[in-house]
């Protein structure tokens, strides 16, 4: 996994975690509420109250409905992770009801709440451990095998000889004290992921364990426990929905909103309004000399910064080490000097290679090395090549690395409004930067405009 350094005093404290780093997706606590904590509350909320009674009877309806389409989602986003998930929710709440019975403080109902205490939460580590191949042989053959075995202890542990009746146990709690120590386990995990992915399934699993802790607990039988484990299955299939949305519209490297979204909010734009075009200066050379994963450090870096743009400014990655920046009611002028700060902010944020990263762009400076020395090797002697020999050559590599953008931003005329004619004057005046030495804004002139509009004209006539 990539990691970006953090940011400079300047700016607020930022650790970064791919994909989504907390600099970029700062609403966190929404991830966490919204959809799996605010329906784990509802649930809550419904199951104590009296309106409770009067909706029992169509209970069926919703449980049926959420596994029907929770199962279909997943079948259809390709997700082996929730729809076995949601296979061991149905399983363990069914065999719940079958060996109870009605009694699920002593004999096999006892028995059954344990075993479905303990291994719901261990199932949901293990498939959040196993790699995601998606419903293919390959992938789903393991969980099925898991949960076949699973489902022959199951049955073997609950039967009456191995779950006797013990009047004893009939205040004790339903879940041991020991076997909550999986639901711990189990929460702590999808924290710990959800702060190395920032991915919105996380928390959702986090809420659906939450959800069975209380089905097992305080509800194991009856339509409370319908309730529960619906929406335990409603939170997951919910939690993909908002998983894959993040996923269409953020670029999953830096985190930052990607080109659909980029292209979504130029629809949304008013009469007046900027448009800034980023480029990273001598991108390719970072990743040329010091491979493709110093390149991507480059990247979130970069896009850290831009995201704390001043302005109320909006940063999105278009592709590459393209971004751009959108100033909504704001003047070009105006976004020009909050443009001009972030450009010094990235030029004092030197770039700092470390450990592994400099044992990689040494590799890939060396290989680089070697590739030159054999392209040379017909216009140089044979002495000359075993002297430039690749183990031979000194690798020196600086401790930091100066990186530097160039801007271009456009607003749009009395004449030309259209987000296009601005995003292509907003590029020349990219170019223009460019050409003048790069590491510095240029504001697109009225002439960019009338330019941008008369290409717009020739395309269209086209």
């Amino acid at each position: 996994m990539v990691k970006c350094l953090p940011v400079p005093k300047t700016l607020p404290s930022i650790r970064f975690h791919l994909p989504y780093p907390e600099a970029v997706n700062a609403r966190t606590w929404k991830a966490w509420l919204v959809p799996g904590g605010l329906l784990l509350a509802l649930a809550v909320a419904l199951v104590s109250s009296r309106l409770f009674v009067q909706v029992a009877p169509s209970l069926s309806f919703y449980y049926v409905g959420v596994f029907a389409a929770g199962l279909a989602l997943a079948w259809r986003f390709n997700s082996s992770r929730v729809l076995f998930s949601l296979l061991v929710l149905l399983l363990a709440h069914r065999a719940v009801d079958f060996f109870s019975s009605g009694q699920v403080h002593t004999g096999p109902g006892r028995m059954a709440v344990a075993l479905a205490a303990l291994l719901i939460p261990l199932n949901f580590i293990v498939f959040a451990a196993m790699r995601e191949r998606g419903l293919v042989v390959a992938g789903i053959a393991p969980r099925f095998g898991l949960l076949f075995l699973e489902s022959v202890v199951f049955a073997v542990m609950c039967r009456p000889e191995n779950s006797p009746i013990d009047p004893h146990h009939a205040s004790s709690p339903a879940i041991p004290l020991w076997i909550l120590l999986s639901f711990v386990a189990a929460i702590a995990l999808f924290v710990w992921r959800y702060f190395q992915t920032r991915k919105p399934i996380e928390p959702g699993f986090v809420w659906s364990v939450a959800a069975v802790f209380l089905w097992l607990q305080f509800a194991p039988v009856g339509k409370a426990s319908d309730a529960y484990v619906a929406t335990a299955a409603l939170i997951l299939a919910a939690s993909m929905i908002e998983t894959s949305y993040v996923l269409a519209y953020h670029d999953e490297l830096t985190g930052i909103r990607g080109r659909r979204a980029f292209n979504e909010s130029l629809l949304s734009l008013d009469q007046q309004y900027a448009i800034a075009i980023v480029d990273i200066d001598h991108f390719k050379n970072f990743n040329d000399t010091y491979g493709h994963d110093v390149g991507d450090q480059v990247l979130c870096m970069v896009a850290s910064r831009l995201s704390h743009v001043g302005g109320d400014g909006q940063a999105f990655r278009c592709g590459g080490e393209e971004f751009a920046i959108v100033f909504r009611n704001t003047a070009a002028q105006d976004a020009f000097a909050h443009l001009d700060a972030l450009r010094q902010v990235i030029e004092k944020s030197t770039f700092q290679l470390r450990g592994a990263d400099r044992r990689a762009a040494r590799n890939a400076e060396t290989a680089s090395d070697r590739r030159t020395i054999q392209s040379d090797r017909r216009r140089i002697t044979k002495k000359e090549t075993a002297a430039a020999s690749p183990k031979q050559l000194p690798v020196r590599l600086p401790d930091h690395l100066p990186v530097t953008v160039s801007i271009g931003v456009a607003e749009p005329s009395t004449r030309n409004r259209r987000p296009e004619q601005v995003i292509q004057a907003a590029d020349q005046a990219l170019y223009r930067a460019k050409n003048k030495g790069r590491n510095r804004v240029e504001l697109a002139s009225p002439a960019q405009l009338e330019l941008a509009f008369g290409k717009s004209k020739k395309a269209s006539r086209l």
